[in-house]
């Protein structure tokens, strides 16, 4: 028996995040021949002291181990941080993580992590059990009108099979546009309903003097070339008869040199905050010596960087009017808030406040690379899903699991990684993550899992480095595999435009091709849709738990399991047969996708899989 282990109820009653004032059990198995007179639970609130609670003798575990028990019912949202210790016979000792992350008596391990969140916490129920599509706007589709160009310094491309501009030209990048569009979105929309596709992220639509368009010159404008705000609210309004929603890329801890707020370049009228003092915009900026020497994001001189706990600042986004609500007034279900972990908590609170104010289901994601509920940023620990922040983040800490063990095995870091946030996370939340493999800011999911490893690997080296045709049916196998646990796991698929019919591509810009429209990876794309479908058929996806299921290394099985509904999956990444004994109750399943059980036992060839339900 092991002294503690988190992930089994018998020592701990709730296998997820607890809600404040939840009574949570939590025992520890002691070994006879110890001879326990004592045990407690140690529970230190975050930067707090830590609590000694008793614990109560529980009943023998066999015949030679034995139960002791705690109850622990926290007041306040917040994060918390526990381990025991127990008394024998002239001495005692403490059980915690060791350097493994089992339970061990030692002094110098770790302690595991408790979160609590609000009462009050709720999320969009809307987005449960959905597929979110990202779209890169430039790149995805050109309406039927045409391109438009407002301002002469846009080069415009029309040679779409071939990549973006990788090397300045005239000492400036990203102003070689394609010239996708809102309207081209729109007319793309019964494309992506095919796919399963409930929510579409748009990156930046607001102008801006890039093809990225992360250098905001105006909030409150469309960008130009992508259309008017008319065209915005047809497309949201299109979408939503569609049964579709539409959230925005908030880019709020900076802007561009080159906008109406900073106004380097003179391009618009009103004196921006590098030309006077006296600009409504001046105190939004963090001068060291005006007007050249100021704070910029991540040092790059082209992104001032915004204070956003000014209160003009706040009020330009967050009040009333601000552009928060404004563009939810407009048709958008929601905003993804771009670097969410450099923007301040007096601005995340306004902002949610703001939000929720305008239309009580829309959605806030962050952008947060790590495990969200324990992330220190700028040296504070960061409340983000205890309540009164985001809903959801984007879930990068799935993606690599899943890029890592679909391409190179072990079965035991994958679940690593995935238990620990379904433990971590309030369940609110963890049902709505954007469970992407890939976004605009990573290489292509397909060159990912099959292509060289791009590791220190410049421009130059990725423009001349494509998969070989043997790399690309390899990677098409592995994206099948990598895309079902996706599809799979708690939270929500997320698609990069372009994924679901094989494009590739290393880093910006190689990952922002123009949609191949003509040249489409058929099977692939018929994969992505039989998935679609299995999702919206399937309730179990949408607040499911998972459980694992013991199998051979180089597989990974798991359940997921709501009400009377449970999914088996089981996926087979290595080149070799393998066999996976499922649960009992699946013993007569057929199967819902790949192989069907067979006298109690699944057999995945190699890269097989297998997703059955009861």
């Amino acid at each position: 028996m092991e002294f503690f282990n988190p992930k089994n109820r018998l020592y701990k009653s709730i296998a997820h995040a607890i809600c404040e004032g939840e009574s949570l059990t939590l025992r520890i198995c002691m070994p006879r021949e110890y001879r326990c007179e004592s045990a407690r639970l140690l529970v230190q609130e975050d930067g707090k002291q830590v609590r000694s609670i008793p614990m109560l003798w529980d009943g023998m575990c066999g015949a030679h181990h034995e139960w002791w028990r705690s109850e622990f019912v926290p007041q306040k949202a917040g994060l918390y941080w526990y381990s025991f210790e127990y008394s024998v016979p002239y001495a005692g000792g403490k059980i915690q993580k060791d350097e493994s992350g089992k339970a061990a008596v030692c002094e110098e391990g770790a302690q595991w992590q408790i979160t609590v969140y609000e009462k009050n916490y709720t999320t969009p129920q809307w987005l449960r059990g959905g597929i979110i599509y990202q779209i890169f706007p430039d790149r995805f589709a050109i309406g039927s009108s045409g391109v438009k160009n407002p301002y002469e310094d846009r080069i415009i491309r029309t040679d779409y099979e071939n990549d973006p501009q990788w090397k300045p030209v005239n000492g400036m990048y990203n102003i070689d546009y394609f010239g996708g569009n809102l309207q081209g979105i729109r007319e793309k929309l019964p494309y992506l309903k095919e796919l399963g596709v409930s929510c579409i992220y748009l990156n930046p639509i607001f102008e801006a003097h890039s093809n990225h368009r992360y250098n905001t010159a105006d909030y409150s404008k469309i960008d130009g070339m992508l259309g008017t705000e008319e065209d915005f609210k047809a497309l949201c309004a299109a979408a939503e008869k569609e049964g579709i929603r539409i959230i925005l890329d908030g880019v709020f801890s900076h802007v561009g040199q080159d906008s109406i707020y900073f106004n380097m370049y003179r391009r618009y009228a009103g004196e921006g905050a590098y030309h006077s003092k006296q600009s409504p915009y001046y105190p939004w900026f963090k001068f060291h010596h005006w007007p050249d020497d100021y704070e910029s994001w991540w040092g790059i001189k082209l992104l001032p960087e915004i204070k956003e706990e000014n209160e003009g600042f706040l009020e330009y986004i967050c009040g009333k009017d601000g552009i928060a609500r404004r563009w939810l007034r407009a048709g958008a279900a929601g905003w993804r808030l771009d670097v969410a972990d450099e923007l301040p908590d007096v601005f995340l609170d306004r902002l949610r406040q703001a939000v929720k104010a305008e239309k009580e289901d829309a959605l806030l994601l962050g952008e947060v690379w790590e495990d969200a509920t324990n992330k220190v940023a700028y040296s504070e620990r960061r409340r983000y899903l205890l309540g009164d922040q985001l809903d959801c983040v984007m879930n990068y800490p799935f993606a690599d699991a899943i890029i890592r063990f679909v391409r190179e095995g072990g079965s035991e870091a994958f679940f690593e990684v995935v238990e620990s946030i379904c433990a971590n996370y309030p369940p609110q939340a963890l049902h709505l993550l954007m469970n992407h493999i890939g976004t605009h800011d990573t290489p292509r999911a397909i060159t990912a899992l099959a292509g060289k490893d791009s590791t220190g690997k410049g421009r130059s080296w990725q423009s001349t480095h494509a998969l070989s045709a043997a790399q690309y049916a390899l990677g098409i196998k592995r994206m099948k595999l990598a895309t079902l646990l996706q599809f799979t796991l708690p939270g929500v698929p997320s698609i990069y435009y372009g994924d679901e019919i094989g494009m590739q591509g290393y880093s910006d810009p190689f990952n922002r091709r123009f949609f191949d429209w003509k040249h489409r990876k058929q099977a692939l794309l018929e994969w992505y849709k039989a998935l679609g479908s299995m999702r919206s058929a399937s309730p179990v996806l949408a607040d499911g738990f998972l459980r694992r299921i013991p199998s051979p290394e180089g597989t990974v099985c798991y359940v997921r399991q709501s009400g009377g509904h449970e999914m088996l999956v089981a996926v087979n990444r290595s080149e070799e047969t393998i066999g996976v004994y499922p649960p009992q109750e699946f013993e007569n399943c057929a199967a819902t996708l790949g192989e069907s059980v067979h006298g109690g036992k699944l057999v995945l060839p190699p890269y097989g899989y297998s997703v059955l339900e009861v």
